[in-house]
């Protein structure tokens, strides 16, 4: 019967996958009336609710982290330590949890506020900087890493806790019960998941490959053509495949700890080599405006005024972060075998919001500090902002290059996770799918993405629309899953606070005077 359901979930998936994308394909038109409709119609209507729910998974983490009596409980049998080490386990979600996208904005973010702010801020100037900054933490900073966490920590807990597959629909068996999660609800959750994981991935792996094509345009004269993109994704495929497939210790591990080595290295190059002080100071004021501004900007939704604004960045944003969490949580999950709730809450919501900040910090400050004429330039072409900037510092050619190598191995990573993932997701959420699901997965996403691309100019800004719409349920799942972690936790507390003391764990049983 697992099987069956397995290939059943496997199945509905691909065909979904496939028809919509066809539909984005052959009739455009008729998909982009649909998506923006549809995207329109949420973020219109139900920006509240983003605001709302990015709101209690902060709080969640926060008390569930720092407060709450289960901090001490292990993602996993008592007594079990950590699968990987901190300095493995930080890279790796980090480089599935944001990967290209920091590369890709670190620069242009901050400058498309610095150049046209609202709320009446003249543009390029203190104010307008001080916007900026406020703005891109708020977007990077500790709401996507606590929405992250959330369906992270309670797949983590089913899976190691518990020892339930590592599906989304295992999340709700304290709710609903297990024989209704192996049913149509599960069913149905989890495909729901398989399909916002594939039209996330498909898209960010699109505008991956235009990133890259860009910057081999801007740095070499490469052609911006679709035969070189097409090149590329079959190129860059045959990697991410290959390092799913080698698997989490011998793969993915190995790209992400490059990847971070990387990135460090370049932010200590562009400290240097930048305009430090500047750089420091808007470090410093802008995390104070970002933290004393948290609560009225995360509440924002344009009730008061810029609601165009509004809806294109900052409900935008929690949307999409929403869309990736049955991604990124699944594969966080998966190598936090052995932490405590308490150690995993501030290792996933605080350490890689922190690197966030000083990228933005860093990169943004860049920017700012160029001529009005470089800045328009770089606003102006997203995919090239980080090189048109670069070019006018010191060893800006070199850093290009390495940066330039950063983003294919964050897109690589991002790929590769999330190959591994829906092999998980396709077999009954096994920790270790096999080779053959993690190919067909890989190619499956590689072929959509090249699709998109060759098939329709705007079907990429589509597919990532379509993305965010089919991951509007994942917002009420996320708020039923911290539902069902609490009443997973209360009842293993109370079963063992009927226990004798005898029979405790010794690092339950309390302490002697």
């Amino acid at each position: 019967m697992t099987g069956k359901k397995a290939n059943a979930v496997f199945i509905i998936s691909v065909i979904l996958t496939l028809a919509i994308s066809l539909w984005g394909i052959l009739l455009p038109d008729s998909f982009g009336v649909a998506a923006n409709g549809s995207m329109n119609f949420l973020t219109t209507d139900f920006g509240w609710l983003y605001a709302v729910a990015m709101t209690l998974f902060v709080v969640f983490c926060v008390w569930i982290g720092f407060f709450s009596k289960y901090k001490n409980v292990p993602l996993g049998p008592d007594g079990s330590t950590p699968e990987y080490s901190d300095v493995a386990w930080f890279a790796m979600l980090f480089s599935a949890g944001m990967g290209v996208g920091l590369v890709f904005w670190g620069v242009a973010e901050p400058l498309n506020y610095y150049l046209a702010p609202i709320g009446g801020i003249e543009a390029a100037t203190p104010e307008a900087m001080r916007f900026a900054f406020t703005k891109s933490f708020l977007h990077w900073g500790i709401h996507p890493w606590a929405n992250y966490s959330v369906l992270a920590l309670a797949l983590a807990y089913m899976q190691f806790r518990k020892g339930k597959p590592a599906l989304v629909s295992s999340v709700f068996i304290p709710l609903i019960g297990e024989q209704r999660t192996q049913g149509g609800i599960g069913k149905l959750i989890d495909i729901l998941a398989i399909f916002a994981t594939a039209g996330g991935i498909a898209t960010s792996l699109g505008l991956g490959v235009l990133q890259i094509n860009s910057g081999m345009h801007f740095l070499a004269g490469v052609p911006e053509t679709h035969m070189v993109q097409l090149i590329l994704i079959i190129v860059l495929g045959i990697i991410y495949i290959a390092t799913a497939v080698a698997g989490v210790e011998k793969g993915i591990s190995v790209v992400s700890n490059l990847n971070i080595r990387i990135a460090i290295v370049v932010m200590i190059l562009l400290f240097a080599v930048g305009p430090t002080v500047p750089i420091l100071n808007n470090l410093v004021e802008g995390t104070g405006a970002y933290l004393s501004s948290l609560v009225s900007n995360t509440f924002a939704v344009g009730a008061f005024g810029d609601a165009p604004w509004y809806k294109s960045w900052t409900t935008f944003y929690w949307a999409w972060w929403i869309a990736w969490a049955p991604f990124t949580g699944s594969f966080v999950a998966r190598i936090s075998k052995g932490r405590t709730i308490g150690e995993f809450v501030k290792g996933v919501m605080l350490i890689p919001a922190a690197f966030s900040i000083i990228w933005f910090a860093i990169y943004g400050t860049l920017g700012m500090q160029t001529d009005l004429s470089v800045m328009k330039e770089a606003v102006a072409s997203t995919s090239t902002a980080l090189f048109i900037v670069l070019q006018h510092y010191p060893l800006g050619f070199i850093i290009s290059i390495i940066l330039f190598v950063l983003i294919c191995t964050f897109f690589i990573t991002s790929a590769n996770s999330a190959t591994y993932v829906l092999g998980m997701y396709s077999e009954e959420g096994t920790l270790n799918p096999t080779n053959k699901t993690k190919i067909i997965w890989g190619v499956l996403m590689g072929a959509l993405a090249a699709a998109m691309m060759l098939g329709n100019d705007n079907g990429l800004s589509m597919l990532q629309t379509l993305s965010i719409v089919a991951a509007f349920p994942f917002a009420f799942i996320m708020l039923f899953s911290m539902v069902s972690l609490v009443k997973a936790l209360a009842s293993e507390r109370k079963e063992k606070e009927a226990l004798p003391e005898a029979e405790l764990p010794a690092e339950e049983a309390p302490a002697q005077e």
